[in-house]
């Protein structure tokens, strides 16, 4: 995922033998409070402290943030994923701590993919059963056509993969910098309707393509969103390839929380950030303001105080919480941002999702029908309320799990004030629709187990997408981390997380923006990377986003 707004290459820098960076040695030990046990907070926390320093990690619920697993009360091994379930093979800085700690993955089952067995297509009352797409009607690969007709007309779509794949940052930039001003007040909906391919096709296909999408299903409840969020998914192959965990998403943060390097500056081998935190993080952050302690780099400490009084001075915190909770949920001193950067973290977009899990007796669905030959039932794209239902195998021998509905936005807000139980009967309704031969409900062990984010007082969505006009929010925000030039008023807490990043959604964003924490923390500090492998702060200048202009600025 070498981003077209910062294409640095975060997978060679943690690659590097060098590592990523070092701090005084007089400065071994000092805490850094990082604010939020996600995978985002983890990754800088794990990264700070192979350096020597001491993070000191809140968290006001549990370990793992939007990587989260459930289990099945009856059967504690089968678990389902809440929230991050797959990950695009791309995600080269993700899984270079999932091989790190040893973690196994699979192939996801996405509509039309490889380990899918089959996918079924229903639109209109009307159901297309697929197990090769190469067999899929010619009306749905007119869809497909004409949005990768609309991707190269339109965006320069294998131009852009070819840089990517060669990682010539200067073709990078210079096709995604020419888009900028194109695009950056279009929507989804505006490019498809907008384009030549799907203008010649009508309608009817660019709502087939809002349904059925591509990749990883339907992608209508995105229609509002800036274009340029799509075309970071696409470039970046973020859309397909996808791999699970094997044992669930959580795995990940866990395991970051739990190992313990043999390599560490200061810390004796196999110190890990459990050991430094006693077992459990601190709890809840209620407050975070200026202390009238010295602190670095010309900037005073920073106090932060948990929800039950205790308070603590931190030379540097990182705050990698959704940024909405830094004015709803903390208490935080205004002057610690510069107001254009407030005016930025309010105006994030953030997406509602939904999901609800079954667990079934076994993977039924692998059982062909005696008289059609296909399967008893499929990965499954609708219409209907479930939108997308997702058929998850757990190894022969063991029950399997179905994910009924897993919905965004407006979808996701029809289940929002419904309990578990409702939710799964109006899912089960549907999915009757669609395989009116198949009892479903004989099947189902155990309770089911839902999720709404945006009702989760932690998060209040699931994730970040820019509307139009958001790019100069999120160059703000992302670029936060190079506090050189910043008063020094405002130095010394640094946002991450993966509504920072270019691709929120994807921990990939998480990874890399716990990165620029790292960096922007050892600088803050008075370290210094590693002379034979400079950090992402160094190469802002000539691969940094790019300031978009007002038309006042373009005229003088």
């Amino acid at each position: 995922m070498l981003n077209p707004d910062f294409p640095f290459g975060y997978d060679l820098f943690l690659a590097h033998p060098d590592g990523l960076g070092s701090v005084p040695a007089e400065l071994y030990g000092t805490e850094v409070a990082v604010i939020g046990a996600g995978l985002s907070g983890l990754v800088t926390a794990y990264e700070l402290m192979k350096m020597g320093l001491k993070p000191v990690i809140f968290e006001a619920d549990e370990i793992g943030g939007r990587l989260r697993t459930a289990s099945f009360q009856a059967a504690p091994q089968i678990t389902c994923d809440l929230g991050g379930m797959r990950f695009p093979v791309s995600s080269k800085a993700l899984f270079h701590y999932i091989d790190e700690l040893g973690l196994e993955t699979f192939d996801f089952p996405n509509p039309l993919a490889e380990p899918t067995g089959s996918t079924v297509i229903e639109l209109k009352g009307q159901k297309i059963y697929v197990e090769d797409p190469d067999d899929l009607p010619v009306f749905y690969r007119e869809v497909a056509e004409a949005w990768k007709r609309a991707l190269q007309d339109d965006a320069q779509f294998e131009q852009m993969q070819q840089a990517i794949k060669a990682r010539d940052t200067a073709k990078i930039k210079s096709i995604w910098n020419d888009l900028l001003d194109e695009y950056d007040e279009e929507s989804f909906y505006g490019f498809i309707a907008n384009s030549r391919a799907f203008k010649e096709a009508g309608f009817e296909h660019r709502e087939a393509f809002g349904q059925v999408g591509f990749g990883s299903g339907g992608w209508d409840t995105d229609f509002p969103n800036s274009i340029l969020e799509i075309l970071r998914v696409v470039y970046t192959d973020a859309d397909d390839n996808h791999r699970g965990l094997s044992g669930g998403a959580a795995k990940l943060p866990h395991a970051l929380w739990n190992h313990g390097p043999q390599e560490l500056a200061h810390w004796p081998a196999g110190t890990s950030l459990a050991s430094l935190h006693g077992g459990a993080p601190r709890g809840a952050v209620a407050e975070i303001r200026r202390s009238q302690r010295k602190g670095f780099g010309g900037a005073q400490a920073i106090e932060v105080t948990e929800r039950f009084g205790s308070s603590r001075t931190f030379g540097a915190v990182v705050s990698t919480v959704q940024s909405w909770l830094l004015s709803t949920g903390i208490k935080t001193e205004e002057g610690l941002f510069p107001a254009e950067l407030w005016t930025a973290i309010e105006r994030s977009h953030y997406m509602q999702s939904s999901k609800t899990f079954v667990m079934v007796d076994r993977p039924f669905w692998k059982d062909r029908d005696p008289v059609t030959g296909e399967y008893l039932m499929s990965m499954t794209l609708t219409d209907r309320l479930n939108r997308a239902t997702y058929l998850l195998d757990n190894g022969e021998g063991q029950p399997a799990v179905i994910l009924l509905s897993y919905t965004w936005n407006d979808d996701a807000l029809k289940w929002l004030s419904l309990p578990a139980e409702r939710r799964m009967e109006l899912m089960l309704h549907s999915l009757e629709k669609i395989y009116p031969k198949l009892d479903i409900r004989s099947h189902i062990v155990g309770q089911p187990i839902t999720v709404s984010w945006e009702a989760d007082p932690n998060f209040m969505g699931a994730f970040k997408a820019n509307l139009p006009g958001h790019y100069r929010y999120q160059e703000r925000l992302y670029t936060h981390f190079d506090q050189r030039e910043l008063p020094a008023e405002h130095r010394g807490i640094f946002l991450a997380g993966d509504d920072v990043s270019w691709t929120a959604g994807w921990a990939e964003g998480a990874v890399t923006t716990g990165l620029n924490a790292v960096w922007g923390v050892l600088q803050h500090l008075g370290g210094q990377d590693a002379a034979q492998n400079p950090g992402p702060g160094q190469f802002l200048d000539e691969l940094g986003p790019m300031k978009l202009k007002d038309a006042d600025e373009l005229v003088s």
